[in-house]
């Protein structure tokens, strides 16, 4: 942490703080605000351990309302409530934070508050998904560009000590979730983008409108972006808004002229930036993710050398329609990152004839879209998951015909048999495809590991 932070800072001075949830944000916080002389607490639903942080920070087991102050019985001395994503807006202390005037902040907004005077700006976005991919291309480009730059936020180091770092970064790549962005009012990035939007996290909000305005909340700073071809990001466009499309660019947007990643906005008379061919993953929709980065780039001036050369050197992360084995003319395909249809559609539209495996937890999304939209491209279905029940019901209806093997193991080894059972639908030219359409947690410790186990078991399959 840089020195002086405690002069850029002083506004934290005596100011009480409640720091909701010690996770990796949650202890970034409360190192920094002590640095900035707060007075901390911590409340936690999860045994905590302070040894690493100081003994002067007061620890609270799980709380439903604000600690009282003793000097005053029925009012609170806390003066700001910094929470992490986990605490949804209907929990119980949120709600006793509302009720008594006290402000709600998350990680990003604390992030947003504690840069000093010429602080890296911000190169923000957003989406239902693509997010890594894309936040991880654009920190590709202002690296190619020779900027101290990172990825961080939703991904890479934790956003307040990327804020503090020292020496400071040049710019930074802000991968936003939309619990983060739910309290984070004050943020105002030099440019935020919106990839896509889709239902997603409804059982989190409570609703698709809370979603899209916490998504929106990314274009609060001076250049809006956002994705001309999804008709729900179109309809929430602000004016004067700069868009990316698949299709050939118009003024003030970016698309594809003859094979090329095209810019006609920011001044640009379409300026090359680089093949489509270079992109990866492959995919339309990962042509979208690189148009979305080339765009934010471009707002903070990098030139398309630069943009060109990111792209080439760009390496995609791990369970993103990763290709794991090729056995007997069958394709084992890891995309376990689409944890929802959105982002299970993408990756069926990628090909012909699909063993899809699918399953988890769906997060209060429909999934018969999905299902009735690419059931001509399945050539079976596994399923496995907490809400499997409710994919082999919407199979029945709108693909009756395709064959369904159901797993109702949930332990360790379900995935083994869950492979075992996509190999006896497979045959050659098809692809099996894990694209869940769904969060892991009822069943591995998060997507990563849900891919590490199938693809063990591919390797496993191939030895037998």
């Amino acid at each position: 942490m840089a020195d002086g932070v405690t002069e850029a800072h002083a506004a934290f001075c005596g100011l009480r703080v409640l720091v909701a949830g010690y996770g990796v944000a949650g202890r970034s916080a409360v190192r920094a605000l002590r640095a900035s002389h707060a007075i901390v607490m911590v409340t936690s639903d999860s045994p905590v351990d302070l040894g690493d942080v100081a003994s002067d920070v007061e620890l609270h087991g799980p709380l439903d309302r604000l600690p009282d102050d003793p000097d005053a019985p029925g009012e609170t001395d806390v003066d700001v409530l910094v929470v992490s994503p986990g605490y949804r807006p209907t929990h119980p202390l949120l709600r006793d934070a509302a009720a008594r005037g006290v402000p709600v902040w998350g990680e990003v907004e604390l992030a947003w508050r504690l840069r000093a005077a010429g602080a890296a700006p911000w190169l923000a976005l957003t989406g239902t998904n693509g997010k890594t991919t894309t936040v991880r291309m654009l920190e590709s480009m202002l690296r190619a560009a020779s900027l101290r730059a990172a990825a961080v936020g939703n991904v890479g180091e934790p956003l307040i000590d990327a804020v503090l770092a020292d020496p400071p970064f040049d710019l930074l790549a802000v991968e936003l979730s939309s619990q983060q962005l739910q309290f984070a009012p004050s943020p105002r990035p030099r440019a935020g983008a919106l990839l896509n939007l889709a239902p997603d996290h409804l059982d989190w909000h409570g609703s698709f409108e809370a979603y899209a305005a916490a998504k929106t909340r990314v274009w609060a700073g001076e250049v809006a972006i956002g994705n001309a071809d999804d008709p729900r990001v179109a309809a929430l466009l602000p004016a004067g808004a700069t868009t990316f499309t698949l299709d050939e660019p118009g003024p003030g947007q970016l698309g594809v002229v003859d094979g090329q990643l095209t810019c006609r906005a920011f001044g640009d008379d379409r300026l090359a930036l680089g093949p489509v061919t270079e992109v990866r993953p492959a995919g339309r929709h990962n042509v979208a993710n690189a148009l979305a980065a080339a765009a934010l780039a471009r707002a903070a001036g990098v030139d398309a050398e630069a943009i060109a050369a990111g792209l080439r050197a760009f390496v995609p992360d791990p369970h993103r329609n990763s290709l794991v084995a090729t056995r007997a003319g069958v394709r084992w395909v890891d995309d376990s990152k689409a944890t929802n249809p959105h982002a299970a559609a993408a990756s069926l539209a990628a090909y012909d004839r699909v063993v899809w495996i699918a399953g988890g937890q769906l997060k209060g999304v429909d999934i018969d879209p999905l299902v009735a939209s690419t059931a001509d491209r399945l050539a079976g279905a596994v399923l496995l998951g907490r809400d499997r029940v409710a994919i082999a019901t919407s199979l029945r209806r709108h693909a009756p015909e395709v064959p369904v093997i159901t797993i109702d193991s949930t332990d360790d080894g379900a995935m083994t048999s869950v492979v075992r059972a996509a190999a006896q639908l497979a045959r050659p030219g098809d692809t099996v495809l894990l694209a869940p359409s769904a969060a892991s947690y009822d069943m591995f410790a998060g997507y990563g590991a849900r891919g590490d186990a199938f693809a063990a078991a591919v390797a496993e399959l191939g030895g037998a």
